[in-house]
């Protein structure tokens, strides 16, 4: 698709969009607790935010209780949070734009507190991760070293992310994205630094890459593939992820992937990986979509550090047919006709990126006259 602008259509599976500008999805921590469930504030903020034709990949929401990592994060396993996303879903149709849902497994990125029973939280093997982890209470505190899955507890959590996809469908929503990225579940049975398994989900990259897959192919079979996302980031270092060498694991992913039919792929550019803990620009790293674009044979959408100018010299040069951004759209709500009219983005404020209420959420002014 070479030449192409970020304002010409696009088709991603059976859905016609009319612009490029894609809102990623971002945690916010706003919703309602106890019990996670998407509220009314949440639906104002989407709803600010679609447009004609756009789409929005709604934040990541766990898909069983255990997939939590962070106080107040959506979730998608229970029937109030089903109800909560109706809302959400319907603001944004109301504006004529289309939302996918991102289905997330948090695994080792988490902390006791946010687990049922207060057990300890699980993972492919017991490595555990540095830093610290917020609590329920909103207060950092170390991570401690999750449980490994048994194998027979791997149906479990697979069919936990085709329940979750079928409540999202329940929800009204468009479609799904599976998160593969950042260092949660999915890519910590990926990596052979978290996965330290000998069953058939560890050792060989085709061992690693079986939970993914599986799960891709379980979630495809509720939505059909071409209404099913995934989110990757093969040169990420968020959350304690990172392989030695990302490409003959990534290669055999997005081959596998591509077999699949799937609506896009998302890859997270490595510059970037790491931006919802703090301000980064990675240098001295390569392209994601730059080394997969030739391998994947899809729509590929591209997520990091991009500005107008840049994201539009990505889409020309056909490297990606879509851009997503994240922080510049929480601060920007109307950032798609910015780009169109070159208008400037408002920063953004980081401190009120996460919990709180409506400042730094759904305080953000439009252009004037928009």
């Amino acid at each position: 698709m070479s030449g192409s602008s970020l304002f010409d259509p696009l088709q991603i599976g059976p859905y016609r969009l009319s612009h490029r500008v894609v809102m990623a999805p971002l945690t916010r921590m706003r919703a309602t607790r106890p019990g996670n469930a998407p509220n009314e504030l949440n639906a104002r903020y989407y709803g600010q935010r679609a447009t004609e034709g756009g789409l929005i990949i709604a934040e990541a929401s766990q898909v069983l209780p255990s997939g939590q990592g962070s106080p107040g994060t959506p979730g998608i396993h229970s029937q109030d949070q089903v109800e909560g996303w109706k809302g959400v879903v319907r603001a944004v149709h109301d504006k004529g734009g289309k939302i996918f849902l991102q289905l997330w497994h948090v695994g080792r990125i988490s902390h006791r507190s946010h687990q049922p029973g207060n057990e300890l939280p699980v993972a492919p093997s017991a490595v555990a991760p540095t830093g610290k982890v917020l609590n329920a209470d909103f207060q950092p505190v170390p991570f401690e070293a999750p449980r490994a899955l048994r194998t027979d507890e791997i149906p479990g959590i697979i069919e936990g992310y085709a329940q979750a996809a079928r409540n999202a469908l329940a929800a009204g929503f468009d479609g799904v994205e599976i998160h593969g990225a950042n260092g949660y579940l999915l890519e910590q049975f990926l990596q052979s630094r978290t996965n330290l398994r000998t069953d058939d989900y560890g050792g060989s990259i085709a061992n690693r890459a079986r939970l993914l897959l599986e799960v891709t192919e379980a979630v495809a079979r509720v939505w059909q593939p071409e209404r099913v996302g995934i989110r990757l980031s093969p040169y990420g270092v968020a959350n304690g992820s990172g392989e030695a060498d990302p490409m003959p694991l990534y290669t055999h992913v997005v081959n596998a992937l591509g077999a699949m039919g799937l609506a896009y792929l998302h890859l997270i550019e490595p510059r970037s990986s790491g931006a919802g803990q703090r301000e980064v620009d990675h240098q001295d790293v390569p392209s994601a979509a730059g080394l997969f674009r030739p391998i994947w044979n899809g729509v590929l959408i591209a997520a990091g550090n991009f500005r107008a100018d840049s994201a539009a010299e990505m889409v020309a040069r056909g490297t990606a047919d879509a851009i997503a951004f994240g922080r510049f759209f929480i601060s920007n709500p109307d950032l798609p006709e910015r780009i169109r009219k070159g208008v400037e983005f408002t920063p953004y404020n980081r401190a009120t990126f996460y919990g709180g209420g409506p400042e730094g959420y759904v305080d953000y002014p439009a252009m004037s006259g928009t």
